[in-house]
């Protein structure tokens, strides 16, 4: 007993089943397609809203907060001497600190005068003496510690 071949071609476009029997070759047919659901199915509930609570959104703005305070914190309570050169114009943060602040060598404020840069761990006794080999010197500012370690050795404006 031999099978008939099937009739058309069913990779043909266009050609349409008779209602009710089942595709014969090619794809099912998927969610977006017409026809689908079949007609009388159920339709599926659609996904409910979520609403943006009070809550969240107040969660949300503190955090912003306080990670801009974290940041506006650490950039102000950042060195200037490790960004001055030669030739930049330094003065004290304040009268307690040890911080310097980069200031225009034409303002009042200004103190000193940066004539050399030495990257390096230096201790008081060899940031003096180092300073000392530069013509004009007159102090010097040491970093050490945390993050990058230098000498600044400074003369009159």
């Amino acid at each position: 007993m031999t099978t008939p071949p099937p009739q058309g071609n069913p990779f043909a476009q266009g050609q349409q089943q008779p209602h009710g029997q089942p595709p014969q070759g090619g794809f099912p047919q998927q969610a977006g397609q017409p026809g689908f659901p079949p007609p009388g199915a159920p339709v599926p509930p659609a996904q409910p809203q979520r609403k943006v609570s009070f809550k969240l959104i107040k969660n949300i703005v503190l955090v912003v907060i306080v990670v801009s305070v974290a940041i506006g914190g650490y950039i102000a309570s950042r060195d200037d001497a490790d960004q001055a050169a030669v030739g930049d114009c330094l003065k004290s943060a304040s009268s307690s600190s040890d911080r310097m602040e980069i200031v225009d060598c034409s303002s009042s404020e200004a103190e000193g005068k940066v004539l050399k840069k030495v990257k390096g761990h230096f201790t008081s006794l060899t940031a003096e003496t180092e300073c000392r080999k530069v013509e004009g010197a007159t102090g010097y500012y040491a970093e050490t510690g945390d993050g990058e370690e230098f000498l600044l050795c400074f003369g009159d404006v």
